[in-house]
């Protein structure tokens, strides 16, 4: 009777009448999901062996940060475009762009072939408006298509599908690549993602825009609005502080694994074994997680991953690197979670009632870019290859600095701005 009674429960657990209707997610945001499933799937493939591309061709560390460097510095400049674009049009506008951007990126990836390092430098800068047009668009579509009772649930899913998409793409792409000759099975992983990004461009099509009479673009505004709202400036702060360890976490572990193992395919499956972690972590946080956590949830994230950059300190070998990486896809979820929600809920206490939310992911992507420049910057400076013994200090400190949001992420007090600031911005 209490295995019966164990099966009823659990039968409840996943079913879509136990949660409650205000959390269920709507049309658009499922479609949202997929589309998001669809452009992981090419990424996991194709961004994950880019790198490695570089550094296989090359065999210059110096050149991956670099690349990585402009990367990142150019998306904040695209992120305006896009906002800009978001603003006068719509958001699936720019959003559409970016997947069409994207696939037309890989595809010249694939025609230029080995001489890619010759260009890298306008690769980076191709690849950063691409993938600046897209995250512009998506974060936007995020905080139409879910509300603040149903968005920590929301962005724990997209969490789930979006590395469950990760879960194949890898694994798949190191199995060919594997199976190729010489850097065949690169160009081929390659063609698949262009593939998947105009499936994804498709899908996209069922999204309608929105109609909208506020067509203004206030970035100009927005130090006016930091200096009223302390809050949200401050959850500015914060992503600069956490890109500081996401912009060496984007591309370093994946080159750390192929430098001990020496093939792809291995690289591959060990992808897949992280992302199945935080498949596992986010489908908790969907379950269990709570919106007024955020600062216990992000203090415990950065405690163990603090603790696993330890082990890098010891040695940077294969059973460091694997501890260090499966506790960080436990961790991570947490905190990109946590801080993401937060921002989410400070967008809707700025002047004009939401009109400020392109503007507010514009200005996050721009703090969250420049910590990542910043890092990859001192990376280069004290690490210069991968036999360097600063190599695992950064990663440690980069880590460590995670400490600092607990500072800048505040009690549940979203602030209103004053009238001064709205009257100001609505000139």
């Amino acid at each position: 009777m209490s295995q019966w009674n164990y099966f009823a429960r659990l039968r409840r657990n996943f079913s879509l009448n136990s949660i409650p209707p205000d959390q269920r997610l709507g049309r658009e945001a499922m479609i949202s999901l997929i589309i998001h499933a669809c452009f992981q799937f090419g990424a996991s493939m194709s961004g994950l062996f880019l790198n490695l591309y570089l550094w296989r061709l090359t065999q210059d560390f110096t050149i991956n940060a670099v690349y990585n460097i402009v990367n990142f510095g150019m998306t904040p400049f695209a992120f305006a475009i896009g906002g800009l674009i978001a603003k006068k049009l719509d958001r699936m506008v720019v959003y559409r762009l970016g997947i069409m951007l994207c696939a037309v990126f890989y595809l010249l990836v694939i025609l230029a072939g080995e001489t890619v390092p010759n260009y890298y430098i306008i690769f980076a800068l191709l690849n950063g408006i691409s993938s600046g047009f897209y995250w512009t668009g998506f974060l936007i579509l995020q905080y139409d298509v879910s509300t603040d009772r149903n968005r920590v649930r929301y962005l724990a899913i997209n969490m789930v599908t979006f590395n469950s998409a990760g879960l194949l793409g890898p694994a798949l792409a190191g199995s060919i690549i594997a199976r190729m000759e010489g850097l065949e099975g690169y160009l081929i992983i390659f063609l698949i993602a262009f593939i998947m990004f105009v499936i994804a461009a498709i899908i996209s099509t069922k999204i309608k825009a929105i109609v909208s009479h506020h067509k203004k673009y206030y970035l100009k505004y927005v130090g006016l609005v930091m200096k009223k709202n302390k809050l949200w400036l401050y959850s500015l702060y914060s992503f600069f502080i956490f890109g500081l360890f996401q912009g060496i976490m984007l591309f370093l572990p994946n080159i750390l694994l192929f430098q001990a193992l020496e093939r792809e395919d291995l690289v591959g499956y060990f992808g897949v074994l992280f992302s199945g972690i935080t498949v596992a972590t986010g489908y908790v946080i969907s379950r269990k997680a709570q919106k007024e956590q955020a600062r216990k949830y992000i203090m415990y994230a950065t405690m163990c991953v603090v603790a696993a950059s330890c082990m890098l300190l010891i040695d940077i070998k294969l059973w460091s690197v694997i501890i260090f990486m499966v506790v960080f896809s436990i961790c991570n979820p947490l905190s990109v979670n946590s801080m993401t929600s937060y921002f989410y809920r400070l967008i809707s206490g700025l002047p004009l009632k939401g009109q400020l939310k392109v503007e507010s992911v514009v200005m996050r992507e721009a703090f969250l870019n420049g910590g990542r420049v910043f890092a990859i910057f001192i990376l280069i400076m004290l690490a210069s290859d991968l036999q360097s013994k600063w190599l695992a200090i950064v990663i440690a400190i980069m880590a460590a600095a995670q400490f600092l949001i607990l500072l800048l992420i505040r009690p549940e007090k979203i602030e209103s701005a004053s009238s001064e600031v709205s009257n100001s911005v609505a000139k």
